[in-house]
């Protein structure tokens, strides 16, 4: 190596190599600071595409477990109403076959229809009730159960609305029916046994599809978390793996500006060929 006081090629690789040092130690820095290996296109503009790609694909998957949930809650009001009225139905036809008994005096007669009309007028009082986030799926004229189940809002489920009011399609008995009298009570034993078979069903259908969404959403929550883990491996930092490398680096630079100093002084001992 030639000495000369114009170019000091110790001095000059040395700050490269504590440029270098340096700058591993801002990286290190960084993803220490923010977790993540990969935080901006400088760092790794393709993981980062895919990553936004993925982010992306979570957040559509968020707002489907959303719509589940809240589809889920609705058919669980509505299931709760049509066992309400189930219910309901096998105390009114107790009532009803009691009075059905040709050997029953009228005023007993009366008293039990007067038992009746108030446990028959509860059933309007549960379908009316019946209704989560705006959706009433039970009661006469009733929406439909409707849930997004794809990430990009191109698919849904939906359960059908069950009609469970007082003389609807599944209730055949009226919201005036009554067991005053021996044929009104035979009446209504025939109208509650078709109407307790009906329920059962409608309620089989919304059940059905409450099903459907509870593995939908069983689904869409393990593919989140599957989506989330691949984020993670991605663009995560590994801190231990960082932590280790950063405190090398400390010492790498502290002994690149050691070793700096000692290069800037061999311009100095030049002189020494100069003294007599």
């Amino acid at each position: 190596m030639v000495d000369s006081i114009n170019t000091n090629a110790g001095s000059l690789q040395g700050v490269r190599s504590l440029n270098k040092t340096s700058s591993l130690l801002r990286t290190d820095q960084k993803e220490l600071a923010t977790g993540k290996k990969v935080n901006d296109v400088k760092d790794n503009a393709a993981i980062l595409a895919v990553s936004q790609l993925l982010e992306s694909d979570l957040a559509g998957l968020g707002s489907v477990k959303n719509s589940l949930d809240r589809a889920l809650s609705t058919s669980d009001v509505a299931l709760s109403a049509g066992q309400g009225v189930s219910e309901l139905l096998l105390e009114l036809k107790e009532k009803a076959v009691t009075a059905a008994d040709p050997g029953l005096d009228d005023a007993s007669r009366q008293a039990l229809n007067n038992e009746f009309s108030a446990l028959r007028d509860q059933i309007s009082g549960i379908v009316g009730s019946a209704e989560f986030n705006g959706t009433n799926a039970v009661k006469s004229g009733g929406e439909d159960i409707v849930a997004i189940s794809g990430a990009e809002g191109d698919g849904s489920l939906t359960v059908a609305a069950q009609d469970l009011s007082l003389g609807g399609d599944n209730v055949s008995l009226t919201a005036t029916q009554g067991i005053g009298t021996l044929a009104e009570a035979q009446a209504a034993v025939s109208a509650i046994e078709d109407s307790l078979t009906n329920v059962s069903s409608a309620l089989a259908e919304i059940g059905a599809g409450s099903n459907r969404l509870q593995q939908t959403k069983d689904f869409t929550e393990a593919l989140s978390n599957t989506t989330e883990e691949g984020i993670g491996n991605l663009v995560d930092a590994n801190l231990a793996s960082t932590n280790a490398s950063f405190e090398a680096n400390k010492v790498r630079q502290a002994l690149g500006i050691q070793s700096l100093s000692i290069a800037n002084k061999q311009p100095a001992s030049i002189l020494g060929l100069f003294e007599s």
